[in-house]
């Protein structure tokens, strides 16, 4: 049986673990020493929060140049212009953007985004206007595309055709790109009427792709169209099916021939006021051009000479450029019916004296690099003019001995500053 001191030795143990417990339970906390709060939600996609990899300033989310692989996580959900140019980034997470209800611009240029990876990504952000996917890897046109867009860049990417389904949600699009792809390649690449559905667009720039003729039934709403550096061999009335609100049109660098030019080509352009058609394979100045026309450009084609008829009716011309071509002759007063030119450009021919009878408001004419050996006296002084409106008069690099000139030609210059020679 256990004796009574071991009773009472064990009482004590006991009395002693519950008076420490007391102690522990009234103890305050030493000074200088805080609890550690318990760890909150990270504030991931808050508007005070901005991922590691980007600068935020505001609403704009600066996440270009960074080399990452995929959109940065965390991107506040108030974000109204988000950049990721410049990186690796080759798919997008599925939804990712679905809650950006406040995003108006999103750039995704240059990176190695596919077809695949980017379906589904953006129909589901209600107020983006302008998508740039441009320098990617890109094969066609999404077909998921916001109804709110207004500016979308396709340039240099692999696109090789478009349907007209493509563009059936985006009634608002103003600005459409698609520069520097393979469209035209195939047979079925551009057909007629593909682009209806933007019925507001206004700029369509085609820059830079394998088109032989231009696309038919285009938007009448476009008031700016770049074809620069395509085969285009044709230009027919077809391309407008009413009259169009058309103000530019530049179809430089391409393969066109006179024949290509047909007279009602722009009857339906009533409102064209620049026409671009630097490099191609032009004989003569086309005929029956819009009287419109404001800016017109020739430089690079053909063209051997300027009859009396050529530019009738062009009142309202401002810049016509004449340069890089094989003119040899301008008939007298070719250009004396163009009441509103400032600027000629006639450098580049193999011209043998000034053309005579020039318009009375030029305010520029550049004839260098010909072969001029004379200045008739009624090139820049015919008429009533007593004084010109001439500024500048370039002559450098021909074949002029000053001491043979005529002076009367020169009398109703500002003096002879005006004339440079060399």
């Amino acid at each position: 049986m256990p004796t009574k001191t071991n009773r009472s030795s064990k009482s004590k143990k006991k009395s002693k673990e519950n008076k420490r417990k007391t102690e522990n339970k009234t103890r305050k906390p030493q000074e200088g020493k805080e609890r550690i709060p318990p760890p909150t939600h990270f504030p991931y996609f808050k508007d005070d929060y901005c991922p590691p990899e980007c600068a935020c300033y505001g609403r704009v989310v600066q996440c270009s140049d960074k080399g990452v692989e995929q959109v940065p996580y965390g991107i506040p959900y108030n974000a109204r212009y988000v950049l990721l140019m410049n990186n690796f980034i080759s798919s997008i997470q599925l939804d990712l953007l679905s809650e950006y209800s406040s995003m108006e611009l999103l750039s995704l240029s240059n990176n190695r985004l596919t077809d695949g990876a980017i379906e589904g990504s953006f129909e589901g952000i209600p107020a983006l206007k302008r998508l740039y996917l441009d320098r990617n890897l890109l094969q066609s046109v999404p077909t998921d595309l916001p109804v709110s867009l207004e500016e979308l860049r396709l340039d240099n990417n692999h696109l090789k055709m478009t349907s007209e389904a493509a563009w059936a949600n985006c009634p608002s699009l103003f600005v459409l790109s698609l520069s520097r792809n393979s469209l035209g390649s195939g047979p079925e690449s551009l057909p007629p009427g593909v682009l209806s559905p933007l019925r507001n667009l206004r700029t369509l720039n085609l820059d830079h792709n394998q088109l032989a003729s231009v696309p038919l039934d285009l938007p009448l709403s476009i008031r700016e169209l770049y074809l620069r550096g395509n085969r285009i061999k044709q230009f027919s009335r077809g391309v407008f099916n009413g009259i169009s609100g058309l103000l530019v049109l530049d179809l430089s660098a391409n393969r066109l021939k006179n024949k290509g030019l047909p007279r009602d080509s722009l009857l339906n352009a009533t409102r064209l006021e620049s026409l671009n058609l630097e490099g191609n394979k032009l004989k003569r100045v086309p005929q029956t051009l819009p009287y419109s026309l404001k800016a017109l450009n020739l430089e690079g084609n053909l063209i051997s000479s300027i009859k009396k008829a050529s530019f009738l009716n062009l009142n309202n011309l401002e810049h016509l450029g004449l340069g890089r071509n094989k003119i040899f002759k301008v008939s007298a007063g070719a250009f004396r019916s163009l009441s509103a030119l400032h600027q000629l450009d006639l450098c580049h021919n193999t011209l043998r004296q000034v053309p005579r009878q020039l318009p009375e408001g030029l305010r520029s004419v550049a004839l260098t690099h010909n072969r001029i050996q004379s200045v008739p006296f009624d090139a820049f002084c015919w008429g009533n003019q007593s004084l010109s409106r001439l500024e500048r008069v370039q002559l450098e690099h021909n074949l002029i001995e000053r001491g043979k000139l005529d002076v009367q030609a020169f009398t109703c210059l500002r003096g002879m500053q005006v004339v440079h020679f060399y």
